[in-house]
Protein backbone atom coordinates (compact mmCIF):
# COMPACT_ATOMS: atom_id res chain seq x y z
CA UNK A 1 0.00 0.00 0.00
CA UNK A 2 1.09 3.46 -0.71
CA UNK A 3 1.83 4.85 2.77
CA UNK A 4 0.47 8.35 3.81
CA UNK A 5 2.03 10.68 6.82
CA UNK A 6 0.75 13.31 7.94
CA UNK A 7 3.37 15.30 9.81
CA UNK A 8 1.03 18.02 12.49
CA UNK A 9 2.71 20.44 14.68
CA UNK A 10 1.58 22.40 17.74
CA UNK A 11 -1.49 24.12 17.17
CA UNK A 12 -2.83 21.80 14.46
CA UNK A 13 -6.05 22.55 12.65
CA UNK A 14 -7.98 19.15 13.59
CA UNK A 15 -10.46 19.80 10.16
CA UNK A 16 -7.16 19.23 8.24
CA UNK A 17 -6.07 15.80 9.79
CA UNK A 18 -9.16 14.40 9.31
CA UNK A 19 -8.96 15.24 5.61
CA UNK A 20 -6.04 13.47 5.14
CA UNK A 21 -7.26 10.56 6.80
CA UNK A 22 -11.04 10.44 5.73
CA UNK A 23 -10.66 10.56 1.97
CA UNK A 24 -7.35 8.42 1.42
CA UNK A 25 -8.38 5.90 3.79
CA UNK A 26 -12.10 5.73 1.81
CA UNK A 27 -9.82 4.42 -1.45
CA UNK A 28 -10.33 0.72 -2.43
CA UNK A 29 -9.25 -0.84 -5.60
CA UNK A 30 -12.10 -3.03 -7.43
CA UNK A 31 -11.63 -5.86 -5.35
CA UNK A 32 -12.52 -3.38 -1.45
CA UNK A 33 -8.72 -3.91 -0.56
CA UNK A 34 -7.44 -0.20 0.85
CA UNK A 35 -5.23 1.65 -1.92
CA UNK A 36 -3.52 4.01 1.18
CA UNK A 37 -2.11 3.53 4.85
CA UNK A 38 -2.05 6.98 6.53
CA UNK A 39 -0.33 7.41 9.57
CA UNK A 40 0.64 10.44 11.84
CA UNK A 41 3.25 12.02 13.23
CA UNK A 42 5.09 14.69 14.79
CA UNK A 43 8.42 15.86 16.39
CA UNK A 44 7.65 14.61 19.77
CA UNK A 45 5.61 11.62 20.05
CA UNK A 46 1.99 12.56 22.37
CA UNK A 47 -0.07 15.07 22.76
CA UNK A 48 -0.69 17.87 20.33
CA UNK A 49 -2.61 21.25 21.20
CA UNK A 50 -5.19 21.97 18.62
CA UNK A 51 -6.35 25.18 17.48
CA UNK A 52 -9.34 24.26 19.53
CA UNK A 53 -10.53 23.20 23.22
CA UNK A 54 -8.42 19.72 23.08
CA UNK A 55 -5.35 17.73 22.41
CA UNK A 56 -4.84 15.05 19.57
CA UNK A 57 -2.62 11.69 20.74
CA UNK A 58 0.18 11.93 17.78
CA UNK A 59 1.90 7.55 18.32
CA UNK A 60 4.64 8.37 16.22
CA UNK A 61 7.75 11.14 15.79
CA UNK A 62 9.96 12.10 12.75
CA UNK A 63 11.06 8.29 11.93
CA UNK A 64 8.32 7.07 9.84
CA UNK A 65 8.88 10.18 7.57
CA UNK A 66 11.75 8.11 6.60
CA UNK A 67 9.12 5.16 5.08
CA UNK A 68 6.34 7.63 3.45
CA UNK A 69 5.30 7.86 -0.08
CA UNK A 70 3.90 10.81 0.44
CA UNK A 71 3.98 13.08 2.86
CA UNK A 72 0.97 16.17 3.95
CA UNK A 73 2.59 18.70 5.74
CA UNK A 74 -0.80 20.50 7.98
CA UNK A 75 -1.22 24.22 8.88
CA UNK A 76 -1.25 25.56 12.18
CA UNK A 77 -2.28 28.54 13.91
CA UNK A 78 1.51 29.52 14.46
CA UNK A 79 1.57 29.74 10.33
CA UNK A 80 -0.12 32.55 10.92
CA UNK A 81 2.84 34.63 12.28
CA UNK A 82 5.70 33.14 9.86
CA UNK A 83 9.26 34.74 10.10
CA UNK A 84 10.91 33.26 7.16
CA UNK A 85 14.41 31.81 6.79
CA UNK A 86 15.44 28.17 6.45
CA UNK A 87 14.21 25.10 8.53
CA UNK A 88 16.56 24.57 11.35
CA UNK A 89 16.84 22.07 14.19
CA UNK A 90 14.33 19.23 14.84
CA UNK A 91 12.24 20.28 11.99
CA UNK A 92 15.06 20.26 9.59
CA UNK A 93 16.64 17.01 11.21
CA UNK A 94 12.64 15.65 10.39
CA UNK A 95 12.66 16.98 7.00
CA UNK A 96 16.25 15.15 6.46
CA UNK A 97 14.36 11.71 6.51
CA UNK A 98 12.83 12.03 4.22
CA UNK A 99 13.41 10.01 1.30
CA UNK A 100 14.58 11.21 -2.29
CA UNK A 101 11.46 11.10 -4.53
CA UNK A 102 9.07 11.26 -1.80
CA UNK A 103 5.99 12.86 -2.68
CA UNK A 104 5.47 15.96 -0.81
CA UNK A 105 2.02 18.52 -0.20
CA UNK A 106 0.67 20.75 2.47
CA UNK A 107 -2.54 22.07 3.06
CA UNK A 108 -3.05 25.59 3.14
CA UNK A 109 0.06 27.59 5.26
CA UNK A 110 1.55 24.02 5.39
CA UNK A 111 3.13 25.83 2.04
CA UNK A 112 5.05 27.87 4.40
CA UNK A 113 7.04 24.62 6.10
CA UNK A 114 8.02 23.20 2.37
CA UNK A 115 9.31 27.13 1.24
CA UNK A 116 11.44 26.80 4.47
CA UNK A 117 12.86 23.24 3.56
CA UNK A 118 13.57 24.51 -0.24
CA UNK A 119 11.36 22.19 -1.69
CA UNK A 120 8.97 25.26 -2.91
CA UNK A 121 11.74 27.33 -4.80
CA UNK A 122 11.73 27.57 -8.25
CA UNK A 123 8.27 25.74 -8.28
CA UNK A 124 4.34 26.99 -8.37
CA UNK A 125 2.67 27.00 -5.09
CA UNK A 126 -0.18 28.58 -3.52
CA UNK A 127 -1.56 28.92 0.18
CA UNK A 128 -4.58 30.23 1.49
CA UNK A 129 -5.24 34.22 -0.10
CA UNK A 130 -4.60 35.81 2.75
CA UNK A 131 -0.95 34.56 3.53
CA UNK A 132 0.13 34.56 0.00
CA UNK A 133 1.96 37.62 0.43
CA UNK A 134 3.37 36.69 3.36
CA UNK A 135 4.93 33.51 1.42
CA UNK A 136 5.79 35.81 -1.52
CA UNK A 137 7.64 38.57 0.75
CA UNK A 138 9.35 35.53 2.70
CA UNK A 139 10.36 33.20 -0.31
CA UNK A 140 11.02 34.93 -3.38
CA UNK A 141 12.15 31.75 -4.62
CA UNK A 142 8.76 30.57 -4.78
CA UNK A 143 6.57 31.27 -7.92
CA UNK A 144 2.98 31.88 -5.24
CA UNK A 145 0.00 32.07 -7.55
CA UNK A 146 -2.73 33.11 -5.14
CA UNK A 147 -5.75 32.86 -7.39
CA UNK A 148 -5.84 28.62 -7.35
CA UNK A 149 -7.08 25.86 -5.66
CA UNK A 150 -3.69 23.93 -5.49
CA UNK A 151 -0.63 23.68 -7.43
CA UNK A 152 1.01 20.31 -8.42
CA UNK A 153 4.76 20.23 -9.79
CA UNK A 154 4.81 16.22 -9.83
CA UNK A 155 6.25 15.16 -6.15
CA UNK A 156 5.88 19.00 -4.64
CA UNK A 157 2.01 20.00 -4.57
CA UNK A 158 0.54 22.91 -2.12
CA UNK A 159 -3.15 23.51 -1.61
CA UNK A 160 -5.46 27.03 -0.69
CA UNK A 161 -7.24 27.06 2.68
CA UNK A 162 -9.13 23.76 4.25
CA UNK A 163 -11.51 22.82 1.87
CA UNK A 164 -8.96 22.98 -1.08
CA UNK A 165 -7.24 20.48 0.77
CA UNK A 166 -10.40 18.19 -0.06
CA UNK A 167 -9.43 19.33 -3.47
CA UNK A 168 -5.83 18.34 -3.61
CA UNK A 169 -6.34 15.10 -1.81
CA UNK A 170 -8.98 14.02 -4.65
CA UNK A 171 -6.36 15.55 -7.12
CA UNK A 172 -3.58 13.07 -5.54
CA UNK A 173 -6.20 9.92 -5.67
CA UNK A 174 -7.14 10.99 -9.29
CA UNK A 175 -3.39 10.94 -10.25
CA UNK A 176 -2.57 7.78 -8.59
CA UNK A 177 -5.82 5.69 -9.33
CA UNK A 178 -8.05 7.05 -11.77
CA UNK A 179 -11.28 9.29 -12.07
CA UNK A 180 -13.31 6.12 -10.94
CA UNK A 181 -11.54 5.80 -7.63
CA UNK A 182 -11.43 9.53 -6.62
CA UNK A 183 -15.20 10.02 -7.18
CA UNK A 184 -16.15 7.16 -5.79
CA UNK A 185 -14.51 8.87 -3.07
CA UNK A 186 -16.03 12.22 -3.37
CA UNK A 187 -19.60 10.30 -3.21
CA UNK A 188 -18.91 8.84 -0.17
CA UNK A 189 -17.50 12.15 1.13
CA UNK A 190 -20.24 14.04 -0.69
CA UNK A 191 -18.68 16.01 -2.00
CA UNK A 192 -17.81 17.46 -5.44
CA UNK A 193 -16.03 14.89 -7.26
CA UNK A 194 -13.51 17.34 -9.08
CA UNK A 195 -12.47 20.80 -8.99
CA UNK A 196 -9.52 22.01 -11.28
CA UNK A 197 -6.71 23.20 -9.17
CA UNK A 198 -6.94 26.57 -11.32
CA UNK A 199 -9.90 27.73 -10.45
CA UNK A 200 -10.14 30.68 -8.64
CA UNK A 201 -10.00 30.31 -4.67
CA UNK A 202 -12.11 32.84 -3.80
CA UNK A 203 -15.14 33.88 -5.63
CA UNK A 204 -16.82 37.32 -5.54
CA UNK A 205 -20.34 35.63 -5.17
CA UNK A 206 -19.68 31.57 -4.78
CA UNK A 207 -23.44 31.33 -3.35
CA UNK A 208 -25.78 33.67 -5.32
CA UNK A 209 -28.43 36.25 -3.27
CA UNK A 210 -31.16 34.88 -2.62
CA UNK A 211 -33.23 37.16 -5.34
CA UNK A 212 -30.68 35.83 -7.78
CA UNK A 213 -31.32 32.70 -10.43
CA UNK A 214 -28.73 30.60 -10.48
CA UNK A 215 -26.88 28.32 -13.45
CA UNK A 216 -27.29 24.96 -12.11
CA UNK A 217 -30.25 24.19 -13.78
CA UNK A 218 -27.97 24.68 -17.04
CA UNK A 219 -25.01 22.96 -15.91
CA UNK A 220 -27.48 19.76 -15.04
CA UNK A 221 -28.78 19.71 -18.12
CA UNK A 222 -25.27 20.52 -19.92
CA UNK A 223 -24.12 16.77 -18.06
CA UNK A 224 -27.31 15.39 -19.67
CA UNK A 225 -25.91 16.18 -23.40
CA UNK A 226 -22.43 16.39 -23.45
CA UNK A 227 -22.57 14.10 -26.36
CA UNK A 228 -23.53 17.08 -28.51
CA UNK A 229 -22.36 20.73 -29.40
CA UNK A 230 -23.67 23.19 -26.84
CA UNK A 231 -24.21 26.48 -27.55
CA UNK A 232 -24.29 29.58 -25.31
CA UNK A 233 -27.54 30.34 -26.17
CA UNK A 234 -29.57 26.92 -25.79
CA UNK A 235 -27.42 27.22 -21.47
CA UNK A 236 -29.02 30.68 -21.21
CA UNK A 237 -32.53 29.21 -22.39
CA UNK A 238 -32.53 27.24 -19.33
CA UNK A 239 -32.25 29.49 -17.09
CA UNK A 240 -34.05 32.16 -19.52
CA UNK A 241 -31.49 34.40 -19.30
CA UNK A 242 -29.90 36.37 -21.66
CA UNK A 243 -26.59 35.28 -23.26
CA UNK A 244 -25.06 38.12 -21.55
CA UNK A 245 -26.68 37.59 -18.02
CA UNK A 246 -26.10 34.22 -18.42
CA UNK A 247 -22.40 34.39 -18.93
CA UNK A 248 -21.51 36.37 -16.33
CA UNK A 249 -23.78 34.87 -13.45
CA UNK A 250 -22.35 31.58 -14.33
CA UNK A 251 -18.49 33.00 -14.02
CA UNK A 252 -19.76 34.29 -10.55
CA UNK A 253 -20.79 31.43 -9.31
CA UNK A 254 -18.35 28.75 -11.11
CA UNK A 255 -15.08 30.82 -11.48
CA UNK A 256 -14.65 30.08 -14.88
CA UNK A 257 -16.13 30.64 -18.37
CA UNK A 258 -19.37 28.30 -19.48
CA UNK A 259 -16.86 27.12 -22.17
CA UNK A 260 -14.03 26.26 -20.13
CA UNK A 261 -16.53 24.66 -17.86
CA UNK A 262 -17.57 22.46 -20.28
CA UNK A 263 -14.59 21.69 -21.78
CA UNK A 264 -13.72 20.08 -17.90
CA UNK A 265 -16.64 17.97 -18.14
CA UNK A 266 -16.13 16.57 -21.17
CA UNK A 267 -12.51 15.65 -20.60
CA UNK A 268 -13.96 14.34 -17.10
CA UNK A 269 -16.25 12.28 -19.26
CA UNK A 270 -13.64 10.76 -21.33
CA UNK A 271 -11.51 9.83 -18.80
CA UNK A 272 -14.56 7.94 -16.69
CA UNK A 273 -15.11 6.35 -20.43
CA UNK A 274 -11.65 5.30 -20.53
CA UNK A 275 -11.52 3.82 -17.42
CA UNK A 276 -14.45 1.84 -17.16
CA UNK A 277 -15.29 0.93 -20.51
CA UNK A 278 -13.96 -1.12 -23.81
CA UNK A 279 -14.69 1.52 -26.04
CA UNK A 280 -12.51 2.72 -28.80
CA UNK A 281 -11.37 6.47 -28.81
CA UNK A 282 -13.12 7.58 -31.56
CA UNK A 283 -16.79 6.32 -29.74
CA UNK A 284 -15.50 7.69 -27.03
CA UNK A 285 -14.86 11.52 -28.32
CA UNK A 286 -18.58 10.74 -29.39
CA UNK A 287 -19.87 10.13 -26.50
CA UNK A 288 -17.50 12.90 -24.33
CA UNK A 289 -18.71 16.08 -26.97
CA UNK A 290 -15.47 16.25 -28.32
CA UNK A 291 -16.47 14.65 -32.19
CA UNK A 292 -13.31 13.35 -33.20
CA UNK A 293 -10.70 11.16 -31.70
CA UNK A 294 -7.73 13.81 -32.97
CA UNK A 295 -9.98 16.46 -30.92
CA UNK A 296 -10.27 14.17 -27.79
CA UNK A 297 -6.51 13.28 -28.36
CA UNK A 298 -5.38 17.09 -28.17
CA UNK A 299 -7.67 18.11 -25.52
CA UNK A 300 -6.75 15.55 -23.05
CA UNK A 301 -2.58 15.46 -24.56
CA UNK A 302 -3.37 19.64 -23.10
CA UNK A 303 -4.74 18.94 -19.60
CA UNK A 304 -3.50 15.55 -18.98
CA UNK A 305 -0.19 15.58 -20.97
CA UNK A 306 -0.68 12.10 -21.73
CA UNK A 307 -2.93 10.95 -24.78
CA UNK A 308 -5.82 8.99 -24.53
CA UNK A 309 -4.41 5.38 -25.33
CA UNK A 310 -1.54 6.12 -22.99
CA UNK A 311 -4.39 7.44 -20.06
CA UNK A 312 -5.88 3.75 -20.69
CA UNK A 313 -2.87 1.94 -20.18
CA UNK A 314 -2.19 3.75 -16.94
CA UNK A 315 -5.36 2.89 -15.36
CA UNK A 316 -6.47 0.18 -17.38
CA UNK A 317 -3.05 -2.37 -18.46
CA UNK A 318 -1.49 -2.50 -21.37
CA UNK A 319 -3.54 -5.14 -22.83
CA UNK A 320 -6.24 -2.34 -23.24
CA UNK A 321 -5.42 0.33 -25.24
CA UNK A 322 -7.51 0.02 -28.68
CA UNK A 323 -7.51 3.29 -30.19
Amino acid sequence: MHRIVAFVRDGVLPIELGIVHRLFAQARSADGSPLYEVLTCTLVPGEVRTDADFTIAVPHGPEVLGTADTVVVLSTEEDYSPHGGPLRGAMAAAFGRIRPGTRVASICTGAFVLAAAGLLDGRRATTHWRSAADLRTLYPAVEVEENVLYTDSGDVLTSAGVAAGIDLCLHMIRRDHGATVANEVARGTIVAPHREGGQAQFIQRPVPESRISSTAKARAWALEHLDRPLSLRELAACESMSVRTFTRRFREEVGISPVQWITRQRIERARQLLEETDLPVDRIAEDAGFGTAASLRQHLQAALGVSPRAYRATFRGPALTAG
